[in-house]
């Protein structure tokens, strides 16, 4: 390709957390970006807007015709209600997907984006049976349960050894990042939690388990992760390698939760007793968040579209330690890192200064 010509990718899911972050970041390293979403929405500057449901396969044949990247990152997947849903959906779109481009014979590379259930098992199964210990190193063996990850990766494999393309899977812990319009996102579900707090009257109640209280756990940045993606795709050290994405640090949330508290302004509770679930404390907050966008002019007087608590509550409610080993990445050259507590907090003065949040 001549040089001329900027390299072209295609980030599926472009919307979410992750995608958008990676669009950005290869957008500025001058790429030709392609976003691929349900929606179509634009994901941000620079990024051209696809509409496709990866769920329907001739439409998103139609949709990818003609496209040819040379890089695809997906970052995208659907929650079902069980995990044969999950394995028959999120498998089928990698599948799908990856036929769609496999005519044009230009894809080089595609990363995908997974996360800790790797070694932690499914949501139906989650933190049960025989896993390894941590940190986790990504040689462990797959569990014995069924798991969309375990699917997609499959998937990749598959089309990989037929199309001849590398490939790389990158294995994320809780994301901290910035995006619009995506609520599966701690730091702003935690902002929104702060603002409500504040509203309210109420103190910022750590919702999670004492496991999480008081062990020590680490956190991916979307754009270490959205770099990280980039460097095994342009890199030989990172290519037909699954690799752990974390910032490279770690901490309890019984040292960040207080500052947190402070950074808003309030008045905190550690774990006491009980797990107390955003998902409960929350309930009935929607009306709560729309006197507050519209007492500071936010962009987005909808709670649901702000705030995941089930999603969070996911994460905070573990009962088992969760961190990862980064020494694999390390070693094959990828030796970026980030500090979590200037990367959440950073993110929420950014989520203000697009007045997102308060």
């Amino acid at each position: 390709m001549s040089s001329s010509i900027p390299r072209r990718a295609l980030v599926v899911g472009a919307t979410g957390i992750v995608g958008q972050n990676l669009g950005a970041r290869l957008v500025a390293a001058g790429w030709e970006v392609h976003g691929l979403s349900r929606s179509g929405r634009a994901p941000g500057p620079g990024i051209r807007p696809m509409q496709a449901d990866l769920a329907d396969p001739a439409g998103l044949a139609a949709a990818l015709d003609g496209l040819a990247p040379e890089l695809v990152a997906i970052t995208a997947w659907t929650r079902q209600a069980t995990e044969a849903e999950n394995i028959a959906v999120n498998g089928a779109a990698v599948r799908d997907l990856l036929a769609a481009l496999e005519p044009a014979g230009s894809v080089r590379h595609v990363a995908l984006m997974t996360g800790l259930k790797h070694y932690l098992g499914p949501f139906e199964a989650y933190a049960q049976g025989q896993m390894g210990d941590t940190p986790f190193h990504e040689d462990e063996p797959r569990l014995d349960a069924p798991n969309f990850y375990y699917a997609q990766e499959d998937e990749l494999f598959a089309a990989a050894a037929r199309a001849g393309f590398t490939w790389s899977v990158h294995r994320s812990h809780t994301v901290f990042g910035f995006a619009v319009g995506n609520a599966m996102n701690m730091v702003l579900t935690l902002s929104a939690y702060a603002a409500i707090c504040r509203k309210t009257g109420r103190p910022f109640v750590f919702p999670g388990s004492e496991t999480q209280w008081n062990s020590v756990t680490d956190v991916t940045d979307a754009d270490l992760l959205a770099d990280q993606i980039i460097w095994a795709a342009t890199s030989e050290a990172g290519q037909d390698q699954a690799f752990n994405t974390a910032n490279g640090d770690v901490f309890r949330w019984r040292w960040l939760w207080p500052q947190i508290a402070e950074h808003f302004g309030l008045e905190w509770e550690g774990f006491s007793e009980r797990i107390r679930p955003l998902t409960e404390s929350m309930a009935g907050t929607e009306p709560v968040w729309a006197e507050i966008a519209a007492e500071h002019g936010l962009v987005e007087p909808d709670l649901g579209r702000i705030a995941s608590w089930w999603h969070t509550d996911s994460d905070l409610g573990r009962e088992i330690e969760v961190l990862t080993d980064m020494n694999k990445s390390r070693k094959a050259g990828f030796t970026e890192s980030r500090d979590s507590r200037d990367s959440f907090f950073g993110y929420v003065e950014r989520y203000r200064a697009a007045r997102i949040v308060p």
